[in-house]
C-alpha cells in the first residue's frame, strides 16, 4: 500500500469557490494547464481521464462529495490498480482555504517501484496547481 499525503496548501478563495471547481471534473481546465507530462483527453462531471507522456492513459471518477468540505476519488477500469485520492478543504478565513491532497494506492511491489514517482508527484503538482488557480 502506498499512502502520500501532499503539504497543506493555501488557497486565497472561499471554500466554496474551490469545491465548485474541484468537485466537477469538467472544470479541470481551471487548475490544470496543458503541459508535456500530462494532458486531460476527457472531462465530465463525474469522470476524466488523464494521458501521462509515453506512460499512457488513467482515467479516475469522483464516488463521494461534502460540500465545501472534501472531494473522493478513485481509479476507474483503465488503471491497473486501485487508487484513492482525497481532495479535503478547510475554510480558515472567507478568502483562506487550505487544502490537502491524499493518495492511497494498492500497487504490487514490482508496480510500486514504477507508478510510485509519478502517483506522488501528481498528488503534489494539484496542491501546486490549486495554489497558482486561487492566489
Amino acid at each position: 500500500m502506498l499512502k502520500h499525503e501532499s503539504r497543506i496548501g493555501k488557497l486565497n478563495a472561499p471554500a466554496a469557490r474551490v469545491y465548485h471547481t474541484i468537485s466537477d471534473f469538467s472544470r479541470l481546465e481551471n487548475i490544470t494547464p496543458p503541459d508535456d507530462k500530462m494532458k486531460v483527453v476527457h472531462a465530465d462531471a463525474d469522470s476524466c481521464k488523464f494521458a501521462m507522456g509515453s506512460n499512457g492513459e488513467f482515467g479516475m471518477r469522483i464516488v463521494e462529495r461534502t460540500e465545501n468540505d472534501m472531494v473522493k476519488i478513485a481509479s476507474d477500469e483503465s488503471v491497473p490498480f486501485t487508487f484513492y485520492l482525497w481532495i479535503q478543504l478547510k475554510e480558515v478565513d472567507e478568502a483562506d482555504t487550505r487544502v490537502r491532497v491524499t493518495l492511497h494506492a494498492d500497487l504490487n511491489p514490482m508496480l510500486k517501484m514504477v507508478a510510485k514517482k509519478p502517483l506522488t508527484q501528481f498528488v503534489d503538482q494539484l496542491v501546486d496547481k490549486l495554489e497558482a488557480s486561487f492566489n
